[in-house]
C-alpha cells in the first residue's frame, strides 16, 4: 500500500507526538484500516514533510509519533496566481483541485458581471473553507508540501486594482495574442478568467486598460472548467516545472 500523505496544520518536530485531525484520523482508521506501528506522511503546508508513525489508532482518533523530517520541495519556480470568476456547481472544485495538482500558488474567485452565484455571510465563509479543503486534499493526492492560498471572494474591479504582477494575462478567445513572444515574467503571473460566459467586453477592456495581456488559447472557445487548467499547463511548460 503507498504510504498515506495527511496534511495537518500543527507545528510539527522529530520526536513530537501529536493526535490528528478528527478528519484525518477518520481517514485512517476507518477507510484504510491502519494501525499501530503503521508509517504515513505528515505535511503542515510550511514546506518540507515528515515520515510519522501510527501509536494509536482507534475509530476516529489517531496518535502519531514524528520520525523523520525531509525538506523536499515540489513547488514549480513559477508563482501563478489565479483569479477566476465564480461557477455554479461542481465546476468550482473541479478548478481548485485541478488547479492545484498543477501548481497554483493563489487562487482568488471573483464576483463578475456573468456571475450567477451568490454568496455572503456565513454561507461565503463556509464555501472558502470548502474550497480550501479542496485544494489540501489535491496537495495530499499531488504531493505537494506547499498548500495554495485560496482567498475570500472579491469583486472583480477590486481585485484588478490590487493586482501587482509582473506578467497580467487575461482570457479572451477573439484576441490573435499568445505566450509565444512573451518574455519570461520576473515574478507571479496573474491569470483572470470569467465564469460561464466568460468577462464582458467592458471587463476585458478594464482588464487592458490595468495593463493585463489579452491571450487567446487556441481557435476554439474553452469552458470555463477547461481554459484556466489549459492556461496554467501551458505556463508552467513555458517557464514553470513541466517543461
Amino acid at each position: 500500500m503507498r504510504i498515506p500523505r495527511v496534511y495537518s496544520p500543527q507545528t510539527m518536530a522529530i520526536g513530537d507526538c501529536i493526535e490528528l485531525e478528527a478528519g484525518a484520523a477518520r481517514h485512517l482508521t476507518s477507510a484504510l484500516r491502519m494501525s499501530p506501528g503503521q508509517v504515513i506522511t505528515l505535511f503542515n503546508g510550511q514546506g518540507g514533510e515528515y515520515t510519522a508513525e501510527l501509536i494509536e489508532a482507534k475509530k476516529g482518533k489517531a496518535k502519531v509519533s514524528i520520525t523523520n523530517f525531509d525538506q523536499v520541495s515540489r513547488e514549480s519556480s513559477l508563482s501563478i496566481h489565479l483569479a477566476i470568476g465564480i461557477s455554479r456547481g461542481e465546476r468550482m472544485d473541479w478548478i481548485m483541485q485541478k488547479a492545484t495538482e498543477l501548481g497554483v500558488s493563489e487562487i482568488t474567485p471573483l464576483f463578475t458581471e456573468r456571475c450567477e452565484v451568490k454568496l455572503s455571510g456565513d454561507r461565503l465563509e463556509k464555501k472558502v473553507g470548502h474550497w480550501q479543503q479542496v485544494a489540501i486534499s489535491a496537495c495530499e493526492q499531488s504531493q505537494r508540501n506547499t498548500v495554495p492560498l485560496v482567498n475570500k471572494p472579491k469583486k472583480l474591479e477590486q481585485w484588478q486594482a490590487s493586482c501587482d504582477a509582473s506578467l497580467k494575462l487575461v482570457l479572451h478567445h477573439r484576441t490573435k495574442s499568445s505566450l509565444i513572444d512573451t518574455p519570461r515574467p520576473s515574478a507571479e503571473v496573474a491569470l483572470l478568467i470569467g465564469p460561464e460566459g466568460g468577462l464582458s467586453e467592458r471587463e476585458i477592456e478594464q482588464a487592458i486598460v490595468l495593463n493585463f495581456q489579452p491571450l487567446a488559447l487556441g481557435p476554439r472557445v474553452l469552458r470555463t472548467e477547461t481554459a484556466p487548467l489549459a492556461a496554467i499547463a501551458i505556463l508552467q511548460s513555458l517557464w514553470g516545472d513541466m517543461g
